[in-house]
């Protein structure tokens, strides 16, 4: 008889809850579970800006993860000279990435080059043969590419990545030059 109850109400329920204009989401209509990863720029001062905006892109373009300065930081960013820009990640949040200051002077855009590592730590490799218009193109397309907002390919993979939280990856670290 309990059975029978339970199944009456779920049954009025599902009638009467659009009549009072109380809205029930479904597992499928739930929100993303979000990510929150933290960056830490401090040990690139001449990049700060250009940071804190790849971030911005980032969190402009992706639903599962949000990137935020401070915070227990699992990106930290650092400035070097000499030896080109690169990340090493597990590609799932956590990683370092290196800005080499003569590629910027060299004409490549410091905001595209933080952007496309941050790529790296959000799980995707590079496509150096790739448009300007795919963001893991890298310094492939040359310096006269300064997109720095991923396409949707790429925004796509990283929801996906992400989709089940802020999982431990087993797989070890990777350098991406």
């Amino acid at each position: 008889m309990n059975r029978r109850l339970a199944y009456a109400a779920t049954g009025i329920a599902a009638v009467l809850l659009p009549l009072t204009g109380v809205q029930v989401a479904t597992a499928a209509e739930a929100s993303p579970l979000v990510v929150d990863l933290y960056y830490d720029a401090s040990d690139a001062p001449d990049y700060q800006a250009e940071a804190t905006q790849a971030a911005a892109n980032w969190n402009g373009a992706v639903h599962n993860v949000h990137l935020d300065a401070g915070g227990a930081a699992t990106i930290l960013i650092h400035e070097v000279t000499g030896g080109g820009s690169y990340t090493q990640t597990d590609g799932h949040g956590r990683g370092d990435i290196y800005i080499d200051t003569q590629q910027v002077a060299e004409g490549n855009d410091p905001t595209r080059i933080l952007a496309h590592e941050i790529g790296h730590n959000l799980g995707l490799p590079d496509h150096y043969t790739g448009p300007c218009s795919e963001l893991m193109s890298g310094h492939g397309p040359g310096i006269s590419c300064k997109n720095a907002i991923p396409d949707a390919r790429e925004r796509a993979q990283v929801d996906e990545n992400f989709a089940n939280g802020f999982a431990s990856v087993n797989d070890g670290v990777r350098v991406y030059r």
